[in-house]
């Protein structure tokens, strides 16, 4: 899984990155610092299922820390945005391709609104505006992919009698738009089979709608230490007229924590309310640390950087994490490893779905599955749950 972290030049975009992945970056106080893309590995963060079965896990595709369960995802930061890039303007062309398979998106918005919409110091600048521009430029971007054959498409269509949602899918294959996807906002919008009689609004209309569903955004309410709380509630009240949700944030926190707790000088977990110091601060050191934890921490209950990820992943794209076991009395695989994988399935997704992100062939000769907590079998149609242990029968190959 992919998540995109964007929003114009100089928001604190590069900081963030960096906070959530440990990875040294270029940070600067000037537009397209980020010219080319950044990719690193962060981590969504939740209560692993042994706090509550009393277990100790050998993890080996995610981590484990403190009864939580750290599952690593792919995070892109990309070059900065500015208004017109589908247009080319900016770095926009590399911008948007670099955005192609990202799963959600992460928009990294300047709260003081210290920022205009290039990305230039100013005094004032409505922050609300940037998230406005964010969804016009990739709107505008894919409906230029579509617009741009749309009546040869619409006619190949009628006259070829192939299925709408699966044609718009093809067109759309490399920004990872799916046949579901395409169907789920045709429906939504009640819309024709027939696109021969879709008008231009109709058309910007569904990949708006499309938008929303393939490209689903978070607002990181950057530097919101810096900012009264009557500016951030404007922001999240804003943001929520529009389906958004907004998390303040405050990246240059994290970034000073997770640099302090890997350097051994304090014990903390993303997306804590404190931390604890573990050896010996300068006075700097500590004073710094103490207005983190009395400006951000203490305010807002978290520096804001977990939180969006997690809520990205969890809110956002509905995923649902889900741990598959060879012996169910136990919770083990065939090597005796506790837990020792777990899996981020769709919420809808089904034990056959989970079967086949295991191996192709156990999804093939899936049989049936077993709920490791309750020691019930279920069938296919059976829904996936949060934190489930699930054990998979299939036939003999």
């Amino acid at each position: 899984m992919e998540i995109g972290l964007v929003g114009k030049p100089n928001v604190g975009k590069s900081t963030f990155f960096a906070a959530a992945t440990l990875l040294d970056v270029q940070i600067a106080n000037y537009p397209f610092t980020t010219i080319e893309a950044n990719v690193g590995v962060s981590y969504v963060i939740t209560e692993h299922p042994c706090r509550e079965l009393g277990c100790r896990p050998n993890p080996q595709n995610y981590e484990y820390r403190d009864g939580k369960a750290l599952i690593p995802i792919k995070v892109i930061d990309v070059a900065g945005l500015v208004p017109g890039a589908h247009e080319g303007r900016g770095l926009g062309n590399k911008f948007l391709d670099d955005l192609r398979m990202a799963s959600a998106l992460i928009h990294v918005v300047d709260a003081t609104g210290k920022t205009d919409e290039e990305g230039n110091p100013v005094e004032h600048h409505d922050p609300v505006k940037d998230i406005e521009f964010l969804e016009k430029e990739i709107e505008h971007w894919i409906y230029g992919i579509l617009r741009n054959n749309w009546e040869k498409f619409a006619k190949r269509v009628r006259l070829q009698r192939l299925k709408l949602a699966q044609a718009i899918a093809d067109q759309l294959t490399g920004i990872g738009v799916t046949e579901e996807d395409a169907f789920e906002a045709i429906h939504r919008l009640g819309l024709k089979d027939d696109p021969t009689g879709w008008s231009d609004e109709d058309l910007f209309a569904f990949v708006r709608e499309l938008r929303k569903i393939n490209k689903p955004i978070i607002i990181a309410a950057n530097k919101a230490d810096a900012v009264a709380d009557a500016q951030i509630e404007r922001l999240i009240r804003k943001g929520k007229s529009r389906g958004y949700i907004v998390v303040p944030t405050s990246a240059a926190a994290e970034l000073t924590l997770r640099k302090a707790a890997k350097a051994g000088f304090i014990d903390y977990v993303p997306g804590s309310s404190d931390f604890r110091i573990l050896k010996p601060l300068s006075g700097r050191q500590e004073k710094a640390l103490q207005l983190i934890k009395e400006r951000v921490l203490e305010r807002f209950g978290s520096t804001g950087v977990q939180e969006v990820i997690n809520r990205a992943t969890f809110e956002l794209l509905n995923l649902v994490p889900v741990y598959p076991v060879e012996d169910e009395h136990k919770l083990t695989d065939g090597f005796g490893n506790v837990l020792p994988h777990v899996y981020l399935m769709k919420k809808g997704s089904t034990p056959r779905d989970l079967a086949f992100k295991v191996h192709t062939d156990l999804g093939r000769t899936f049989l049936y599955a077993v709920n490791a907590k309750t020691h019930r079998r279920i069938g296919e149609d059976y829904e996936l749950e949060f934190n489930d242990i699930i054990r998979i029968v299939a036939t003999a190959r």
